[in-house]
């Protein structure tokens, strides 16, 4: 795995550090440690349209000021944005671009149900944790570009910051489905969480933030051993061992049945239910046995299935089985959602956010990285 080293730039960015750490640092400087929870609160603890830099922090004296704007600069980011792209649904397309001069995409995605000021109730922001990816899942476009490497925790961090501030709105809830496998890069997401999910910080309750994995079994007896309080999701898209080593080869290593016994293993040590996604593509996974087997699935631990339209990757020029997947015909998806509902399994429905913008995970970092989709 492609871990960063403490020279690479993005390592030496505030957004690393948690309150505490803060704290230790400017004790090291002289400063009462009471100065760390200061600048921290200042950081993230202030309305999505507050403009931010270090000389705006009232509460801190002007020499550390000085010295946080000297040690970190002026603009203090991690991540810059590079394009922006809105959905007539309201769906927000970024492509952040890093310190090293890679790429990568966050996506806010409003809900359909609107409030009572007719604003969407969820506004969930699905945050990338590597560039590129090393997985090679058939149907993702993020795993043609490879991986370059894993994400900082300020990377991370700063992809729901600047999006809180490019799109004048607070974040309700986060995925980790973004670019990149989670698990991968464990300790920074950690990090990440627990940095916007600080009391102090104010942003972001853990319950409202969802872990989807491609099946990591370490990665989710970790998370279990460790009592998270972030929700679990699964990147399922087969029913039998074989459909999952077609599409996905990190199946080669984990198999279904490793899976689900860390699952049950998950759900007895958190109490906590598991969400399972589903692609569904013609032809291949979705037919009536793959309901009867994805019932039985769902029936080891409380548990519900959110079934996703297939993105295209056609841009991508696929080859192999990943040429041959195709979406499911709108009548054969809506039949399996009543099958699975017969079944008494709890099923929902993704929409299809951001089709007019090109909303298939990786496909803006893929321009930039050079590939043949062009400038969107």
């Amino acid at each position: 795995m492609k871990q960063l080293n403490d020279s690479h730039p993005a390592m030496s960015c505030i957004g690393n550090l948690t309150s505490d750490e803060l704290s230790t640092s400017l004790s090291a400087l002289g400063f009462p440690s009471y100065r760390g929870k200061q600048v921290f609160h200042a950081l993230y603890a202030r309305k999505h349209d507050a403009p931010f830099s270090f000389e705006t922090i009232s509460t801190i004296p002007l020499e550390l000021r000085q010295i946080l704007t000297s040690h970190f600069g002026e603009d203090h980011h991690a991540v810059q944005l590079k394009e922006l792209h809105e959905s007539e649904d309201g769906t927000k397309k970024m492509l952040f671009t890093l310190l090293d001069e890679t790429a990568i995409e966050t996506v806010l995605i409003p809900s359909e149900m609107l409030n009572e000021e007719g604003l969407p109730k969820r506004r969930t922001l699905c945050i990338s944790t590597q560039v590129g990816c090393a997985l090679g899942c058939a149907f993702c476009a993020t795993a043609t570009l490879k991986l370059k490497r894993n994400l900082a925790t300020s990377e991370i961090v700063g992809q729901y910051m600047r999006a809180r501030e490019i799109c004048s709105t607070d974040i309700t809830n986060i995925v980790f489905m973004g670019m990149g496998e989670p698990m991968l890069n464990y300790d920074h997401v950690m990090k990440a969480v627990d940095i916007l999910t600080h009391p102090e910080s104010g942003l972001i309750s853990p319950k409202y933030i969802t872990l989807s994995t491609a099946g990591i079994v370490p990665g989710i007896i970790r998370l279990a051993d460790e009592q998270r309080s972030i929700k679990l999701a699964l990147s399922l898209h087969g029913t039998t061992q074989g459909q999952r080593e077609a599409i996905m080869p990190i199946a080669n290593k984990y198999s279904l049945k490793e899976l689900g016994d860390a699952l049950e293993y998950y759900y007895r040590k958190t109490k906590k239910p598991v969400t399972f996604e589903y692609i569904l593509f013609d032809g291949f996974n979705d037919t009536q046995e793959d309901v009867m087997r994805l019932a039985k699935l769902t029936r080891r631990i409380p548990s519900k299935v959110n079934v996703i339209p297939f993105h295209t990757i056609e841009f991508t020029a696929p080859e192999g089985i990943s040429a041959s997947l195709k979406p499911a015909p709108e009548q054969t998806f809506h039949a399996f959602i009543k099958a699975l509902r017969q079944e008494d399994v709890t099923v929902m429905i993704r929409s299809s956010s951001g089709l007019d913008i090109d909303a298939a995970c990786g496909q803006l970092a893929y321009s930039h990285a050079g590939g043949s989709a062009g400038v969107l």
